[in-house]
Parts: structure tokens; sequence; C-alpha cells
């Protein structure tokens, strides 16, 4: 037996779904100031990581594919690893003093203090 629904419970489905998009992006402006300061970034990624999963699998209609989620799932896991593994580098950067980016050394080849 197929799954139909009436015209009116597919409304009501987006309607749902377009509160919660709401409540994520009114919690989004709250966040910061209210609770979890200490994590605001890592907050904001999951509320912008749930509110793109729902778009996608409600108003861009992949809800019922069973390969484009899994591909979609994947995607966000390989993505969020390779974001991982950049943070703990960038935390764990040892060279900081003989980079071109992060060391007091001027492109004129002398240090930031000397320069008169």
């Amino acid at each position: 037996m197929a799954n139909t629904k009436t015209y009116e419970e597919e409304r009501l489905g987006y309607y749902k779904v377009l509160g919660g998009l709401l409540l994520l992006t009114v919690v989004t402006f709250i966040q910061p100031t209210m609770f979890l300061t200490d994590a605001t970034f890592g907050v904001q990624m999951l509320i912008g990581t749930v509110k793109a999963w729902m778009i996608v699998m409600y108003y861009m209609h992949m809800k019922g594919e069973k390969l484009i989620t899994a591909t979609v799932i994947f995607a966000l896991f390989l993505v969020s690893f390779f974001f991982v593994i950049v943070m703990i580098d960038v935390n764990n950067f040892q060279y900081g003093d003989v980079s071109h980016i992060t060391s007091e050394i001027t492109s004129a080849g002398g240090s930031s203090a000397s320069v008169h």
C-alpha cells in the first residue's frame, strides 16, 4: 500500500519544519549571550548543520531517498572529520615562530621590534 498524504497533512509538515527553522534561528541569535558561551562556535555550527539538514531533507525532498541520505551523511562526516583535524593542527602548531604567517619577522627580513 502506498504511503499517501493529503494536502493538509503535507502542508502541516512543512509548517512544522518552518517553525523549527525559525526557532533555531532565534536560538542562533540568543545563544552567544545566554548559554554555552564557552562553546559558541561549536554550538553555532551544530545549529547551522541541523538547519541545513532540515532544509535538504524536507524542502529539497530528499527525506525518502536512501542513497542520497547516505551520501549526505558521509559527506557531512568527511567534512567534519577534516575540520577537526585542521583545528587540532592549528591548536598544536609548533612552528609559529618560523612561519611566514605567524612570526614577527617582517617581509623585509628584519624583526618588527628592530624596525627604526
